[in-house]
């Protein structure tokens, strides 16, 4: 089974039928080879890897027999038990990327439906059909209706399908944040830790303290904790960036990986924040800000990723050819306050919210003209909750425009003014978030109006952001910001600014 399919529930274990349990082999493989080619964050393996071994232990526990095997591939793996047991019927839940399904395929798998989602494939292709804009926000009121969620009727509670203009302050001074949930470490964890550090040369990031789970009960505890803890909060600052020695949590839930990995269900997860809110003490901005992001915006991106087909990660637009900057790697070569914070949180947990991925790295990244495959392979590889299906619609759809615009309707590009707005990164930066121009001029405000130059007969034509390029006309200083949008590029490629 896939280790994103963590969940005793699924179609995958109702299939199996009690009275022969004994003539039914649950088989889990580690693809060494996947591990060894790239250079993964060392919590994002050890993440995947020690849920998947804590569920299987927890199988066998069960009664279930389990075959985990360490393999060179997962096609030899394959091969190994066909040889063994060559009149075995091979059944899996379809998986959540293209690349799997068609070794699936390939092995002669039946595939049944995976049910880890609220929204199959299939229903997205449906509401999708005939569409010549598929706008999140219609998606999302769809699910409401369909999954009848936080409904009134056929009205939304509260009169208004979306609350975001209440959810956009920037972090609070001398906020007093809740104490993080830790997770205590057992034989399993560390025996993971122990063989990656061993094993793999080309790992990335700290080693893992408490801040992930890698069992049911752990992503149980840490879902009752949010609810308790940070949901109402949750809304109001979502979109916040306090810097990490703050809060690296701010308000949000971390179930992500959970999600994305099967330990929780978002059904499970939705009818808990309902529950939760229905007690009375809890904003509704903040409940439909958070069940819009599983029911809308997780459910989206995974409709869209099996909608726009395997080529879609190929997509590059705007022609971007700059490799990867050396500060994603290395935060300590750039004086770039927000973006040494950001990498050097996600160094420290594979994990930081969805707007510093969208706001500085991805920005960055679609400012400076990253190749959109390399800049998504370094996002792939660093985060806990990456999966094919998360990465490849958030980075080439939206977070770097590739696509050119078949996702969302405009790219989400900003200067320094955006930071300094929703973070207290800027107070002690080198660089001045006001200035285009000059040694202290802020890189992003530079790289903002340089991009929107480079791209100005494009962008014309968006009446999302053409209002922002005729702006380039009012520019009394444009010679000067290409000349410095040209050093600026420069050095960020050789990893001295």
């Amino acid at each position: 089974m896939a280790f994103d399919q963590l969940h005793r529930t699924s179609h995958l274990f109702t299939s199996f039928s009690e009275s022969a349990r004994d003539q039914q082999l649950i088989l889990f493989i580690e693809s060494q080879s996947t591990l060894a080619k790239r250079g993964w964050h060392i919590q994002r393996l050890f993440f995947l890897i020690s849920s998947a071994r804590h569920f299987a232990h927890d199988l066998v526990a069960e009664g279930f027999n389990v075959l985990y095997l360490k393999s060179e591939s997962f096609q030899e793996a394959v091969e190994r038990v066909r040889k063994s047991l060559p009149k075995a019927r091979y059944t899996a839940m379809a998986p959540a990327s293209f690349s799997l399904r068609k070794i699936l395929d390939s092995a002669n798998f039946e595939i049944m439906e995976n049910d880890l989602f609220l929204t199959t494939p299939k229903d997205f292709e449906g509401w999708a059909s005939g569409k010549k804009s598929l706008l999140m926000e219609n998606f999302y009121r769809w699910q409401r209706k369909r999954l009848e969620i936080l409904m009134d009727g056929g009205k939304p509670l509260g009169g208004e399908w979306n609350f975001d203009h209440d959810n956009r302050l920037p972090p609070p001074k001398n906020h007093k944040y809740p104490p993080y949930l830790k997770h205590q470490r057992d034989e399993i964890d560390r025996n993971v830790v122990k063989q990656l550090r061993e094993s793999l040369p080309l790992l990335w990031g700290e080693d893992p303290d408490e801040s992930w789970a890698t069992t049911r009960a752990g992503a149980l505890k840490q879902m009752a904790h949010f609810f308790e803890n940070h949901f109402a909060e949750f809304g109001p600052y979502e979109d916040a960036m306090p810097k990490a020695e703050e809060s690296w949590q701010v308000h949000h839930s971390l179930l992500s990986p959970y999600l994305n990995n099967g330990l929780l269900h978002p059904r499970e997860v939705v009818d808990a924040a309902i529950s939760r809110f229905e007690r009375g003490d809890i904003p509704i901005a903040s409940c439909e800000g958070f069940i819009r992001q599983v029911i809308g915006w997780r459910e989206y991106v995974y409709g869209i990723y099996w909608l726009f087909g395997e080529k879609y990660r190929e997509s590059n637009h705007l022609r971007a050819s700059r490799k990867l900057l050396p500060l994603y790697r290395a935060p300590e070569t750039t004086d770039m306050s927000c973006v040494k914070d950001v990498v050097t949180a996600v160094k420290e947990r594979a994990w930081v919210h969805h707007i510093p991925r969208l706001m500085i790295l991805s920005n960055l990244a679609l400012l400076t003209g990253i190749r959109p495959g390399e800049f998504l392979d370094w996002m792939s590889e660093v985060f806990i909750d990456a999966y094919d299906w998360v990465m490849v619609p958030n980075v080439i759809g939206m977070g770097v425009h590739a696509d050119g615009g078949a996702m969302m309707t405009k790219p989400y590009a900003s200067g320094g003014a955006y930071i300094s707005r929703m973070s207290n990164y800027c107070k002690g930066c080198v660089f001045d978030p006001k200035k285009r121009v000059g040694e202290d001029a802020c890189p992003f405000t530079t790289l903002y109006w340089d991009f929107l130059d480079r791209h100005r007969e494009e962008f014309l034509k968006n009446h999302r952001i053409s209002q922002q390029v005729r702006g380039l006309d009012r520019l009394s200083d444009l010679e000067q910001l290409r000349e410095r949008a040209q050093e600026v590029l420069k050095r960020l490629s050789a990893g001295t600014l």
